[in-house]
Parts: structure tokens; C-alpha cells; sequence
């Protein structure tokens, strides 16, 4: 199930973050649950017939149009509003029954928790259903206490069969302001997809290997049913394997969160905006493993943000230029040959990947963003051609370098 945060100031210093639970239902008997699967399978028709109505139509529509079905008024409203928003859809397969805060409560008994609602028309008797509190008692608690804003509810049922309620949950988070100006600095790319430079100095690589080995396994099964012309399995195929590179994304942001709230720090970002129309070679296009348009650049960083945000960690983009080429102790220009970088004025020796989230980490001192390259007048330097910065007054400084000979 999707979570989203959407970002707000409703009060100075605060975060307004909103996200959705998904809470397994349990001991749910068979009556339930078959009445559960009716009234889903009862508004997925009534989703298909507002569905053919036309525009002017659907405008008008309200719980009174259909006053034959037996399915509670707040949640054929809801329906009605759902409908109206897929302007693309064509049919429902199966729409999951929703409602609005308003019909629907959070109840709390021991340590047991229920959500009961109201599901047939013109009744006033609620369905009590056991929900397993999981790692989300925290927010539970919050909505009992009025710290926290319930919205809808959604009932769900998963492939294995196991009915969810999926709430709505909005609340505030402070905002911190990183006084004490520590950053994690974060690179990435298809090598690696995240290295983590602490702000006390060690770093922490991500491997990619299991999704290059994923990408490129689901590429080849999926030439293999197109050529036999399995549309539908080569669909589910894409499913499964964008499901799997989500949960490692997750698992990736969930550990880079967790690692800035351990040293105190926010994360800083490289801004990889219009990344996937940088050039890249045909070897690596035709490559599922190597080819940039399928890496999920922005899904990482959207993982990052919003658990971020409920974690109170500041978040703070910086530009990309020169993040990989330019040395961080010195801030000279140089080519990094595969995962190797060695600095040519200096003698640097880092990892590419790592040397570059350092970069990210201090950006605010400008040794890779306030570059000033220049021609010299007697000739071709030996090693990077720049100025530098000292390590004490901070100065642009232009170090001497023995020209080569003739």
C-alpha cells in the first residue's frame, strides 16, 4: 500500500505529514470475510455504472441516485468522489471500499485495538474488527490522544486474501533547524545506488548487485514470453519486479534515515534533476542492468523525504556538478577510472562513490562548485588545472606546479 507525506506549515516550525497505515485484520471470521468480498464485489458495479454516465452526469451524482443498494450512503459518496477522479480508467477490476473519517472510529481495550464503522444503509450497528497494531502504535496512539487527524478508510484485500483497513493518519512534526550543522552527505548511482558519508568521517556503501542481477533476469524472461506473445504474463512480470526494487528502495531509505538520526545529522541530496536525459553509451543502453532510464532515482529520494520528515531529520538538496570529479581534500579536477579516484595534484585515494558523498556532505565549503579553471601562461601544468582552497583561512590559494618540458 502506497505512503505519501505532503508537506505543510499549519504551524511555525512544523512539518504537516500524512501517511497511511495498513493494518491487518485478525480473526476475522468466514461470514465477515465473505461479506467483506459482497459488498466489495457490489461497489465495483456501482463504480462501472457511474463509470458509463457522462460528465454533466457524474457532476450531479449523490448517495440518493442510488438508494437501491444496501451499501451505507458515506461510503457510495465516496465511491461517487473516487470515480469522478480516474478521468483515464475505462472499467474497474475491483474498487476497495472507502469512507470518510466520519463514519468510522478507533477504539482501544487493553492492549487491543479495533476500528468499527458503519457498512449497511440505514443502521446504526458498526462492525467491530480486531486490527494487529504492528509498529504503528505510536501514530494509533496519537489519533486517541488528538495529536493526530484520522482521515479515510479504506477496507483492502491482498493477494493471499488477508482483508486490511488502510487509515489515514496527518499530523505535525517539528522541524529541525541542524544548529550544529552536521549532514550526511548521500551519492547515487547504478553501481552503487546509495553511499552514506557520516559527518564523523566513516562510509557507508548500499551494494546494487541484487538489483542489476533483478533487472537483468526479469529483462530476459520477459523477451522470452513476448515472443510468444504472453502480454499478460509479461505485465505481471513487470509488476513483481518493480514491487521488488520498491521494498529495496525502502529498505535503502528506511537505513539512511535511521543512520541520520543516529549522528544527530540531516542528509544532504545531490539534485539529480533531467538525470535521465544525460547521454549514456549504447552498450549500456541495451543493458537492463546498466540502463539508466529504468534506475528509480526519484522513488528513492521520495522514500527519503517523507520518512525524513517523520523523523524530524532536515532534508537539503545541493547541485551535482563536479560532485564525482573534484577531490575533497583539495577540490582539484580529476577522472575517476571505474570505482578508483586518485587525485593527480594531491594523491588522494578514495573510492569514486565515496569521495563524491563527501563532496555532497561539504557542500557549503564550495571546493567542487567554485572552481576557477585557468590556461597558464607558460604552459601545460603537470596534474589538475585550478585553484584550491587552504585548509586554514579558507582563501583561494594557486599552487605551484614544475612545467613539463619540452
Amino acid at each position: 500500500m502506497k505512503q505519501k507525506v505532503t508537506r505543510g506549515k499549519p504551524n511555525p516550525g512544523t512539518n504537516k505529514v500524512t501517511k497511511t497505515l495498513k493494518l491487518p485484520l485478525l480473526s476475522l471470521n468466514s461470514v465477515k470475510a465473505k461479506e467483506f468480498s459482497r459488498f466489495e464485489a457490489l461497489n465495483t458495479r456501482l463504480a462501472n455504472r457511474i463509470l458509463a454516465l457522462s460528465d454533466e452526469q457524474k457532476r450531479s451524482l449523490s448517495s440518493k441516485d442510488f438508494s437501491d443498494l444496501e451499501l451505507g450512503s458515506s461510503w457510495v459518496n465516496q465511491t461517487i468522489r473516487n470515480v469522478q477522479t480516474s478521468e483515464k480508467t475505462k472499467t474497474f477490476k475491483s474498487l476497495p471500499l472507502e469512507t470518510n473519517n466520519q463514519n468510522w472510529s478507533l477504539h482501544k481495550v487493553g492492549d487491543t485495538w479495533s476500528v468499527s464503522f458503519n457498512l449497511i444503509r440505514g443502521t446504526r450497528n458498526r462492525v467491530p474488527v480486531n486490527v494487529h497494531a504492528s509498529s504503528h502504535v505510536q501514530i494509533l496512539e496519537k489519533i486517541l490522544n488528538g495529536e493526530a487527524k484520522a482521515g479515510s478508510l479504506k477496507l483492502w484485500r491482498s493477494r493471499k486474501g488477508t482483508w486490511h483497513v488502510c487509515i489515514s493518519v496527518t499530523w505535525d512534526v517539528p522541524v529541525t533547524d541542524n544548529a550544529n550543522n552536521r549532514w550526511v552527505g548521500c551519492d547515487r548511482g547504478q553501481n552503487i545506488p546509495l553511499v552514506a558519508a557520516t559527518p564523523d568521517g566513516p562510509i557507508i556503501f548500499y551494494q546494487a548487485r541484487k538489483i542489476r542481477h533483478i533487472r537483468r533476469v526479469y529483462a530476459a524472461r520477459r523477451a522470452m514470453l513476448q515472443k510468444l506473445g504472453k502480454t499478460r504474463a509479461v505485465k505481471k512480470l513487470e509488476n513483481k519486479e518493480a514491487r521488488i526494487v520498491k521494498h529495496i528502495n525502502h529498505c535503502l531509505s528506511k537505513d539512511l534515515v535511521a543512520l541520520a538520526v543516529r549522528c544527530n545529522a540531516g542528509i544532504r541530496l545531490e539534485d539529480l534533476t533531467g538525470i535521465r536525459n544525460a547521454p549514456q553509451r549504447r552498450s549500456a543502453k541495451s543493458d537492463a542492468g546498466l540502463n539508466r532510464d529504468t534506475w528509480p532515482f526519484y522513488q528513492l529520494e521520495s522514500f527519503i523525504k517523507y520518512k525524513a520528515a517523520i523523523s524530524g531529520v532536515l532534508i537539503q538538496k545541493v547541485p551535482a556538478a563536479y560532485t564525482t570529479q573534484a577531490c575533497n581534500p583539495c577540490g582539484a579536477l580529476n577522472k575517476r577510472k571505474k570505482h578508483s579516484y586518485v587525485c593527480t595534484r594531491c594523491g588522494h585515494k578514495a573510492h569514486a562513490d565515496g569521495n563524491a558523498s563527501q563532496n555532497v556532505r561539504d557542500a557549503e565549503t564550495g571546493r567542487f562548485c567554485l572552481l576557477v579553471l585557468k590556461a597558464p601562461e607558460g604552459g601545460c601544468y603537470d596534474g589538475a588545472l585550478n585553484e584550491v582552497r587552504d585548509e586554514i583561512g579558507n582563501n583561494l590559494v594557486p599552487r605551484t606546479r614544475t612545467t613539463k618540458s619540452a
